[in-house]
């Protein structure tokens, strides 16, 4: 795809899911990624099948880690980073608010939100002199209100006032920031976030699942490599002009609430 090509990007949590299809798809579109993750084993099945994907071990919730990522990333890539895909995030907590853990709501912004803030602050500096493209990771709970998912409903609210306000503060340096809103996602993830809804409401997985897919005008879930694909168009030169958008991949999502 124009404009990939010998370009250089870091993507957090590249080696499972929507990371690693975008890690692919990059890598395949010519350019050079370094991908980190807290998984080795993803990273060790990553590298077997892509092994000039370079990679780090990172809890990218701690500014520490995040730091020793940028010192490893520059030792591969250079002093020049072109693309960042903000993609780590957790599914958090399920259950009315008044009943969610203090830890686990502090847990679910340090990940989804604040991984995002430590990341971009070292990228940034690598991308002004040249420009570049930066994607964010929110969801369509970034749009609506979820019942049973109050903290990843605010850190993906907040993702998008972020990307906002990094797209007009980052503009003169022709750097397009946007963040990408996925519906729900097939995959372990997704199985699990399905458990945890059952499990707070009393409601059967089947029901759960169900009621997901007809929130949706396309009565579907999408795949990894739906969101692989809005990255690559936004970040080659058919996208040059999009920045501080949140951009949907979701079938049409039209509610994130329950049938009765």
């Amino acid at each position: 795809m124009q404009g990939i090509e010998h370009k250089t990007a870091l993507i957090t949590a590249g080696a499972n899911g929507i990371g690693r299809a975008t890690a692919i798809a990059l890598h395949q579109a010519g350019a050079k990624v370094h991908i980190c993750d807290l998984d080795p084993k993803a990273i060790q099945a990553l590298q077997a099948d892509y092994p000039t994907i370079s990679a780090s071990l990172t809890d990218v919730s701690c500014p520490d880690s995040v730091a020793e990522l940028f010192r490893q990333a520059r030792s591969v890539l250079g002093d020049r980073l072109d693309f960042l895909v903000n993609n780590a995030g957790i599914a958090g907590p399920a259950g009315p608010l008044q009943d969610i853990d203090i830890d686990a709501w502090k847990v679910t912004f340090d990940v989804n939100l604040h991984s995002t803030f430590y990341v971009s602050k070292l990228a940034i500096p690598m991308m002004q002199a040249n420009g570049g493209a930066i994607m964010n990771l929110s969801s369509t709970a970034g749009i609506y209100g979820y019942p049973n998912r109050s903290p990843y409903a605010a850190a993906k609210w907040a993702i998008v006032g972020l990307t906002k306000t990094m797209a007009m503060e980052l503009g003169p340096n022709q750097i397009r920031v946007n963040c990408i809103c996925p519906g729900s996602v097939n995959g372990p993830r997704m199985d699990q976030v399905i458990a945890n809804i059952a499990a707070a409401t009393g409601e059967s997985l089947a029901k759960v699942r169900h009621d997901n897919v007809r929130n949706t005008s396309m009565e579907t879930f999408v795949d990894a490599e739906d969101i692989a694909n809005m990255i690559m168009f936004s970040f080659s030169d058919l996208g040059a002009k999009i920045s501080g958008q949140a951009l949907a991949v979701d079938g049409d999502t039209h509610s994130l609430a329950s049938y009765d």
